[in-house]
């Protein structure tokens, strides 16, 4: 079967290639086996290839954070998946054309769901969920501000926020972005800029802002801070700017604002399996009537991934590349 391997790390379509190695075997009594469909490049991946993520494994190593499978066999204990079932795996190393993973990092998606959006659902629609949910207990008609809004997750947490009645600020670099974002559910679209906080309390009638979610890092998250009421919560989920987020100590000493970090994992950890599966099984039924969606850009075959990793990294996309191992989805 193929596989993408790193040998060392660096520019990702150099390091990254596809190679032929062993099958992965029959499942064991606790185990699934499932042939990878489709899977998506994020940012972190691209990070595993250079070498810059927080997980550095020993080399050869294989990337890949999420995908959807489809499930050949199953073992004898393993009872709520079976053959034939779309899955998502909570496990990494997904960039290959099968996967033998523990039955509980088996996750069942419903069935009918594109094959695209589900290779997409394990990392970015539960970041935006629980991020809404786990740190501060917002009400019908408050306000969440974001920055990076035109992300995949900024766009999710856009149209989740919605659902939940929840109104939502949404910076952004380039006003063009408005008609778009608005078009998602986005309430008010601002672009950043050094007097942020001040055209946010205009433009939100001085609205008491207890929740704040922000990816760039540097000043932008202090600029986020200043638009959070006193006891407000900022969380802080990456850094596209590579900087640590600069916040001056007067808004934690005198304002009690409260700044925290969020990772999936540490988030899906948590809570049990059956808890695990039926946050999927909402946000899979939720891509699947269409009201979850991600765009994607391009489609490339497995022997084709240093063209997809290039292609990743250049601007001006209309969505995600993803990767279909075992043909076209």
């Amino acid at each position: 079967m193929k596989q993408v391997l790193i040998d060392r790390y660096g520019t990702p379509w150099d390091v990254a290639r596809c190679a032929d190695v062993p099958d992965v075997g029959e499942p064991a009594a606790d185990e699934v086996v499932f042939d990878v469909l489709a899977f998506p490049i994020n940012p972190a991946d691209m990070w595993f290839c250079k070498g810059s993520y927080r997980l550095k494994p020993p080399l050869p190593a294989t990337p890949g954070a999420e995908c959807v499978g489809r499930v050949t066999s199953v073992g004898s204990a393993v009872t709520h998946v079976k053959k034939g079932d779309l899955v998502i795996n909570l496990q990494r190393e997904n960039w290959a054309q099968k996967r033998r993973v523990k039955g509980d990092d088996a996750i069942p998606l419903p069935a009918g769901i594109d094959l695209r959006q589900a290779a997409m659902v394990r990392i970015n629609p539960p970041t935006a969920q629980l991020m809404l949910q786990d740190f501060v207990d917002l009400k019908p008609g408050e306000w969440v501000i974001q920055n990076v809004a035109n992300s995949a997750v900024g766009r999710l947490l856009i149209v989740l926020a919605k659902q939940r009645g929840l109104r939502t600020v949404n910076v952004v670099r380039r006003p063009e972005l408005e008609a778009e974002l608005k078009a998602l559910g986005a309430d008010l679209v601002v672009v950043d800029g050094s007097d942020l906080a001040a055209r946010v309390a205009k433009a939100t009638d001085e609205a008491g802002i207890r929740l704040g979610v922000e990816a760039i890092g540097g000043a932008a998250t202090g600029r986020i801070v200043e638009c959070i009421a006193t006891e407000g919560t900022v969380v802080h989920y990456g850094s596209m700017s590579g900087e640590d987020p600069e916040v001056t100590r007067s808004n934690f000493i005198y304002r009690g604002i409260k700044l925290t970090g969020f990772m999936l994992g540490r988030g899906l950890a948590k809570r049990s399996p059956e808890k695990i599966r039926d946050i999927y099984a909402d946000l899979g039924g939720q891509v699947l009537a269409g009201k979850l969606h991600a765009p994607v850009d391009t489609v490339y075959p497995i022997e084709k991934i240093k063209e997809a990793l290039a292609h990743a990294d250049r601007g001006g996309r209309n969505g995600k590349i993803l990767v279909a191992p075992n043909g076209p989805v």
